[in-house]
């Protein structure tokens, strides 16, 4: 079965060789109970090691069954291991965080057998080694005799033909050393048992061979019984190992000790924040560069907001409103898309309060209010302002129930200042340049008050030309002259024109003449015939006028409210959709092109001066982030090696019983990839736990804002392949010498 041909082993250690054994010449046959023994030192163990496959021989020639193994590689020997060999060590080499029965079954799932093959198998052998009622008992809390007798059992499942045994009784009592020989004995009618041992009186009457060694020599070798060898030899029956196996293991690993499992799960959660973290710091670095900027005709320049236009060019109607509020991204419409570009002023004489803010309309108030109510009346707003302002920082009060008025352009030439009644305030938190001066303010209205704005921006964003005696006259910007202005004291289809209007015309007289009127901006034009039925002078203007301010007013073409309306109340040609989410920006665009309108988020219109410090920008996350990912991996294996340290003898153990290389690379693979995903998706978790407010931590909010699902997907699989890396490296350090070697540097 095995013949040494003049074999000798040398250990090689910083320059200096030492010898195991020299020139060994020897003969086994099966059904020998094979007995070397010698003082400590003498070489035994180590010519058990080359016999067995666990370690290599530098010189002559082994053979196993007539063929030569000088030319066999790591896996050759492996593949010996698994067919002939089972290994009961000294130091039992048990899994000491399995139970008897996982030990036991451990060989069987590495030799491919499946779940539902071993178990009977299993239990029957743990019978014969009289350890039935330990089945289910973690190996740490046996004593020195049962944990041999687990190793006998470990070894006796296997069915290989040969059993090599290394001082299986040096850690027992005579009482165990004998019960553990008898069972090597009766293993022995037909397989090859080969025993190392210092005790030679505690074997001496079941060998059939007794081998002595001194000094790394055969000084005896007697053969004391003779024994019937059998005229076959039968290998260990073994498959690859299933995939199902690898993961049982795998899996089993993960868990069966659990400060490791903590202690690798810290380390897989600190890879993660510290991924996601970098990444999202760097993406909100971006995201405010770019967001950085500014545009000259827009004033609402916010991330969420898309412009959007029908492609006919024609005023929108309520059915395109109710179709592009049925879309699931669209948080809301701003039917008036002027008034969020636009902006009022408004004061307070008496304290000298000045307020400055946009419009919109009381339907998108969101929250409560701090004081008041909401408006009822056309003159009736609610103030938001930052509660920092000087003129509340008293509270809401100082402000609430006073009355301001008007002081902007779109209002200075149309009508009287009007009064505004502040009924409700609003005070918020936000840290802004502009709070202290009240700048940061929004003005809830009414839909009323919301329509006659309209009007005023339609007309102060109109190039108006009015047509008298065949010339036109054009409206100048903070010029009264041939504005327009509604009065409810001027008839439909007529206008009252100034007194200095009759110079226009060869006879001098304006009243009963035709006058047209000629509207032009950017979403339509129009045009109104009307009749000049009177004239106004600076006495009688309040008179026919209704307006009381002259001064402001001289030179204004006053018509009918309706008419007025019929020129600057149109319906919108331009509206805006506000997103729920930025994220869903470009999605949203895309719905919307497909209901027939041209959609442009405001961003696209934004001038950003810093596009060379944005590229720097992605450049350098990018640089951070490879330099991040690598100190991260040499960091995380040098912590994952030292934890994993004691996992050696484990998967060294796993190599002695006959798992091949690959094998074992794999079942780490798989506990380090459980490690990694359980830890991931519990900060996953954390974070949707933040997302659905039921947790509410700002550094998660963060990861929320400017992290997408991509981001999510690539530093998931980043971790993956670092997890992987860190096995394949630390696996490259088990198989770096010997099973034998990588073991008794271990213990």
């Amino acid at each position: 079965m095995l013949k040494l041909k003049d074999v000798s082993k040398f250990y090689y250690n910083k320059g200096l060789i030492a010898t195991g054994f020299t020139k060994i010449n020897l003969e086994l046959k099966m059904g020998e109970f094979v007995v070397i023994t010698g003082e400590s030192g003498s070489g035994k163990s180590t010519l058990l090691n080359v016999l067995s496959g666990l370690d290599s021989y530098e010189e002559g020639e082994m053979y196993i069954n007539d063929e030569e193994t000088s030319h066999y590689t790591e896996k050759d020997f492996e593949d010996y291991r698994r067919k002939y060999i089972a290994n009961i060590f000294q130091s039992f080499n048990l899994v000491n965080s399995y139970t008897v029965y996982q030990n036991v079954e451990l060989v069987m799932l590495l030799n491919g057998y499946k779940k539902s093959q071993v178990k009977q198998k299993v239990l029957d052998i743990i019978e014969k080694v009289g350890l039935t009622e330990f089945k289910n008992t973690k190996v740490s809390k046996l004593s020195g005799g049962q944990k041999q007798r687990v190793a006998i059992a470990r070894a006796m499942i296997k069915e290989t033909p040969i059993i090599v045994a290394d001082e299986p009784t040096g850690n027992l009592d005579s009482a165990s050393s004998k019960d553990v020989i008898e069972l090597l004995k009766k293993v022995a009618k037909d397989r090859l048992v080969i025993v190392v041992t210092h005790n030679i009186e505690q074997v001496e009457e079941y060998a059939t061979r007794i081998i002595k060694m001194h000094d790394g020599r055969i000084i005896e070798n007697k053969e004391i019984k003779n024994v019937e060898v059998p005229e076959k030899v039968e290998e260990s029956k073994y498959t690859k190992i299933t995939i199902a196996n690898k993961y049982r293991l795998g899996i089993r690993n993960t868990f069966n000790i659990i400060p490791k499992f903590l202690l690798l799960f810290a380390v897989f959660l600190f890879i993660t924040v510290a991924l996601l973290s970098e990444y999202a710091s760097f993406s909100q670095t971006e995201y405010e560069a770019n967001k950085a900027g500014y545009n000259v005709f827009f004033r609402d320049l916010s991330e969420e907001r898309i412009i959007i236009k029908k492609k006919d060019k024609t005023a929108f109607t309520k059915e395109d409103y109710e179709k592009i509020e049925k879309l699931e991204t669209v948080k809301y419409v701003v039917k008036d898309d002027v008034t969020l570009d636009s902006n009022i002023s408004i004061y307070e004489e008496e304290m000298g309060i000045y307020l400055y803010g946009d419009a919109k309309e009381e339907s998108f108030f969101d929250g409560e209010l701090t004081a008041g109510r909401m408006p009822e009346k056309e003159n009736e707003i609610v103030v938001r302002i930052p509660k920092d302002y000087y003129y509340v920082r008293n509270g809401a009060e100082q402000i609430l129930n006073k009355e301001f008025r008007r002081d902007n352009d779109y209002s200075k030439y149309t009508r009287e200042n009007a009064k505004i009644l502040v009924v409700g305030v609003k005070l918020y938190e936000e840290n802004d340049m502009f709070n202290y001066y009240g700048q940061n303010t929004t003005f809830y209205v009414t839909n009323e008050y919301l329509n006659k704005y309209r009007e005023e921006l339609n007309q102060n964003y109109s190039k108006i030309k009015s047509l008298f005696a065949g010339k036109y006259y054009e409206s100048q910007q903070g010029n009264p002259y041939y504005r327009i202005q509604p009065s409810d004291k001027v008839a439909s289809g007529t206008a009252i024109v100034s007194n200095e209007a009759n110079g226009l015309f060869k006879d001098y007289k304006a009243k009963n003449k035709e006058l047209k009127i000629e509207i032009e901006n950017i979403y339509y034009k129009d045009e109104l015939n009307l009749k000049v039925s009177n004239t106004y002078t600076k006495n009688s203007f309040t008179r026919i006028t209704g307006n009381k301010d002259y001064d402001q007013n001289n030179g204004a073409i006053f018509i009918n409210e309706e008419d007025y309306k019929s020129l600057f109340n149109k319906s919108s040609y331009q509206s805006s959709v506000f997103v729920k989410d930025e994220k869903d920006l470009e999605e949203t665009k895309l719905k919307l092109e497909e209901l027939g309108l041209s959609a442009r988020p405001v961003k696209d219109f934004k001038v950003n001066e810093g596009k060379e410090i944005l590229q720097i920008i992605k450049i350098f996350k990018l640089v951070v982030t490879v330099v991040l990912i690598l100190a991260l991996f040499f960091i995380s294996y040098f912590i994952i090696r030292i934890i994993l340290k004691s996992r050696n003898v484990y998967f060294t153990t796993l190599r002695m019983l006959g798992a091949t290389n690959k094998n074992v690379k794999r079942i780490l693979d798989i506990e380090l990839f459980i490690n990694s995903s359980i830890a991931y998706f519990s900060f996953i978790i954390f974070i949707l736990l933040n997302k659905f407010e039921i947790l509410n931590i700002e550094f998660i909010k963060t990861l929320l804002k400017f992290l997408s699902l991509r981001e999510y997907i690539l530093m998931y699989i980043i971790l993956i392949i670092m997890s992987w890396l860190i096995s394949r490296r630390f696996s490259k350090r088990i198989f770096k010498k010997s099973a034998i070697k990588t073991y008794n540097e271990e213990v």
